[in-house]
């Protein structure tokens, strides 16, 4: 079996409810994930009750539109 091509190390680390902070290679900065109005709504959650953030899920549909 061929060795992996490239091995990503991230670090993710919940800050409070659905938000989360992560590490990920070549970005300067830490990238919040967390939900907005439309995915807090799916969950039941109160409209405005977090601050909103991109989705897990709006990140991978964004790569895969790229």
């Amino acid at each position: 079996m061929a060795e992996p091509t490239y091995v990503s190390h991230i670090t993710i680390e919940r800050i409070k409810g659905s938000l989360r902070r992560a590490i990920l290679p070549s970005e300067s900065q830490p990238v919040l994930f967390g939900v907005h109005d439309e995915v807090a709504q799916h969950y039941r959650a109160t409209p405005g009750a977090y601050e909103p953030h991109a989705t897990t899920l709006d990140y991978v549909v964004a790569s895969a539109a790229g």
